[in-house]
């Protein structure tokens, strides 16, 4: 059998091609798909909460100084 990618002579029951790695036949079932990651309100919650925690903090010391 002939590569049909590379052209290298295989056998003919090889599942790839030792060359170049090409598969010699189509895959039998075809991949699941990955679900599409959501971002959650997770970073913009962290920002908010830095940013008043450091308003407080701000605050803080312009009471006590």
């Amino acid at each position: 059998m002939i590569c049909k990618r590379c052209g290298t002579e295989i056998a003919d029951k090889a599942l790839i091609c030792y060359k170049c790695g090409t598969a010699t036949t189509d895959a039998k079932y075809a991949p699941v798909p990955l679900a599409a990651k959501r971002r959650g309100p997770g970073p913009l919650v962290i920002v908010l909460l830095i940013a008043i925690l450091l308003a407080l903090v701000f605050y803080y010391l312009k009471l006590a100084g």
